[in-house]
């Protein structure tokens, strides 16, 4: 592939560098550049293949590409719709949260390769002369004068290079390497579990959709993947070493007990190389932006994979920073007030779904993984069986979230034929 990137020593310049491809980041360059703002969105890996990346799109998602005219084609790439998730706690199957009532086109969540929306949002903004993609450029160090960011230096194939433009965006993930520099205060509010990520081959028979089987000690998510489930076991943080000390054949048991469906293929999982380990944690910065610099995404505030609503918390971000900034960057430099604005704009509602998260986390799986009786259907649950209007409620909060965004930031003219 190639990467675009210049000779060495060479500099380059933008209005706005924005580091890291991910959702946040990919989102945030297309904004941009389709408002005429000259952006180049630096990413260090060579492509977007990462395998086990958050996948859910949800409702809110899905208006905002319906909003840029993107949707019907986004939708032509392979995805799976839920349109109800669901939970078995015991020998109870549970409806939880329906999106056929939202006031969207989209009324479901769309199940897709992260690989492949990252991809498509790449190809639209190609479209637009004010965007610019480095791949396998990595953030090294921020370039700053007199107190501000002015730039930064990276690390190419080619040797090392600076980037000057007038605002750098950290969307480069939990593990930021410009909050990092920045000297951005971080408060961790922790996770008491991690996740571990595999895949099983689908069979005939086999249910369909999302959703997530809990038992003493124990919570299995399975998510319908077409050819295979892409499944999330859910262990206390910590005790990975102790499963991989029981043995592969004891894993395996495992999921089998949790997914007699899928019994006779956990034979899937090759070996502990196939099982991926999400160290989960939420944070979040207490200042997102300094002169020249804001952080947006997990990189301003790092969520649980609760309710999977990270990417589309990452896609607010993205809208709301595009809304307040690209008219006033498109012409130079904007000051760091306005930056803050971001913050004051995405704040509340991020802290608000982190605290609804640790939640859930301290409530319910915690309770569940600590416990070896046989789990009774919690009376939330049972509300939600009785009275299906009540699924509403969380079909809003987790398909929608709290403040949804809208696109308000303009489209510069003639973009560039595909």
């Amino acid at each position: 592939m190639n990467d675009g990137a210049p000779s060495l020593h060479a500099t380059l310049t933008a209005r706005c560098c924005v580091v890291g491809g991910g959702p946040a980041g990919m989102m945030l360059g297309y904004l941009l550049a389709r408002a005429g703002v000259d952006t180049l969105v630096i990413e260090k890996h060579a492509d977007f293949l990462r395998d086990f990346r958050g996948d859910t799109i949800h409702p809110s998602t899905l208006q905002v590409m319906d909003e840029l005219g993107l949707l019907d084609e986004l939708l032509e790439r392979p995805h799976r719709k839920v349109r109800v998730l669901e939970g078995e706690i015991g020998n109870d199957r549970v409806p939880i949260a329906d999106f056929g009532h939202l006031r969207t086109r989209a009324r479901y969540l769309a199940f897709m390769p992260q690989w492949d929306f990252l991809d498509f949002l790449a190809e639209r903004a190609r479209r637009y002369p004010t965007f610019r993609l480095m791949q396998r450029t990595e953030a090294k160090a921020l370039l700053k004068d007199d107190g501000r960011v002015v730039g930064l230096e990276v690390t190419t194939t080619h040797g090392e290079l600076a980037i000057r433009a007038d605002l750098v965006v950290g969307a480069d993930g939990r593990s930021s390497v410009i909050r990092r520099a920045a000297g951005l205060a971080v408060e961790h509010t922790g996770a008491p579990f991690d996740v571990l990520w595999f895949r099983v081959g689908r069979g005939p028979g086999d249910p369909e959709g999302a959703f997530g089987r809990f038992e003493p000690g124990r919570i299995l998510i399975f998510i319908d993947r077409g050819e295979y489930w892409q499944c999330g076991l859910v262990i206390p943080k910590g005790s990975i070493e102790e499963l991989r000390a029981r043995g592969l054949e004891s894993f395996r048991r495992d999921v089998a007990t949790m997914a007699p469906f899928a019994a006779a293929r956990v034979g899937d999982i090759g070996s502990f190389d196939d099982v991926k380990l999400l160290t989960v944690l939420v944070d979040h910065l207490t200042e997102w932006a300094r002169p020249g610099l804001l952080c947006i995404g997990d990189a301003a505030h790092a969520m649980s994979p609760v309710g999977g609503v990270g990417i589309n918390l990452a896609i607010q971000d993205a809208v709301a920073t595009a809304n307040l900034l690209a008219e006033r960057l498109r012409r130079g430099p904007v000051g760091v007030e306005l930056l803050r604005g971001v913050q004051r704009r995405r704040e509340w509602p991020t802290r608000l779904t982190q605290r609804a998260q640790v939640y859930v986390q301290e409530r319910l799986i915690s309770a569940v993984l600590a416990r070896t009786e046989a789990l009774a259907l919690p009376w939330p649950l049972r509300l939600l069986r009785a009275f299906p209007i009540l699924r509403r409620i969380p079909g809003r909060l987790m398909g929608m979230g709290v403040r949804p965004e809208h696109v308000r930031s303009p489209e510069a003219p003639r973009p560039r034929a595909a």
